[in-house]
């Protein structure tokens, strides 16, 4: 298999959050899939809890400067850099002081209230808006985590006819998250707003719960893999009715080898 470019869109990754399926996948599979030859690039939110001294964090100015507009108001995307401990590999983070300077990760702010619909939609845009503007043509985008279930709407209904994205392969990575993110309801005004139709909304049901958010990316991935090594029933249950390319539960240590293969079969 030729060199392909691949784009890690990740919810956490450790060490920078503490260890979970999530967070220690998003860390040890690029790490692989780069030693067989692909080119990789990796994205997180820059939560507040992220100490940036001791992850010797800096902005990259050539990417920063973007202005996004969520849900009518104008947020300025910066975005930041860290170098992974033992390993060539660099991480580029999603800041912005309105979502992502209090210190927490997914816990709701008695002062601001729930806006982890507007994070999430502005953590994936801000990836993709920064892929674009490294001229950076990625092969697949793989997305790990409740956080980035929006990411595969808004590359099949947002950024369609994008020439830097919209002929990368999607694929999703579903986990068993303990305490999943909270997304509102007022997730719909917001996607109203960046002109995505109800009818794309369908799966959705009306709700925006754990599993309503995951059958969502499911639907608009070309390939799902199981993150942990139990999932939702209902979930897996929708995966097989849906028929899409499917990678069972393999455990993260030697995994590289084998989601090798499955980004091959996703590949035309």
């Amino acid at each position: 298999m030729k060199s392909r470019r691949i784009l890690y869109i990740s919810q956490e990754i450790f060490p920078y959050l503490p260890e979970s399926d999530i967070a220690t996948t998003a860390r040890q599979l690029p790490q692989g899939i780069q030693e067989l030859g692909n080119d990789i690039r990796i994205f997180m939110p820059r939560f507040g809890v992220i100490n940036e001294r001791r992850n010797q964090l800096h902005e990259v100015i050539r990417l920063s400067g973007i202005n996004m507009i969520i849900n009518n108001n104008d947020h300025p995307l910066i975005i930041k850099v860290a170098s992974l401990p033992t390993a060539r590999l660099q991480v580029y983070f999603i800041d912005n002081d309105d979502f992502f300077k209090r210190k927490t990760v997914f816990d709701v702010d008695p002062k601001v209230g729930n806006d982890n619909d507007e994070r999430s939609i502005f953590f994936v845009r801000g990836a993709l808006e920064a892929i674009k503007k490294l001229r950076w043509i990625p092969d697949i985008i793989h997305c790990h985590g409740t956080f980035t279930a929006l990411g595969m709407l808004y590359l099949k209904k947002y950024y369609h006819d994008d020439p830097c994205l919209k002929k990368a392969k999607i694929i999703y990575s579903l986990y068993d998250e303990p305490a999943p993110v909270e997304i509102p309801d007022t997730l719909f005004e917001c996607l109203k707003f960046d002109k995505i139709k109800p009818a794309a909304l369908s799966v959705l049901d009306g709700k925006t719960d754990y599993e309503a958010l995951n059958r969502l990316a499911i639907h608009y991935a070309n390939g799902v893999v199981q993150g942990s090594a139990e999932i939702s029933p209902s979930l897996k249950q929708y995966i097989d009715e849906s028929g899409v390319n499917f990678l069972p539960y393999t455990p993260v240590e030697g995994c590289a080898e084998v989601y090798n293969e499955f980004y091959k079969k996703i590949l035309p």
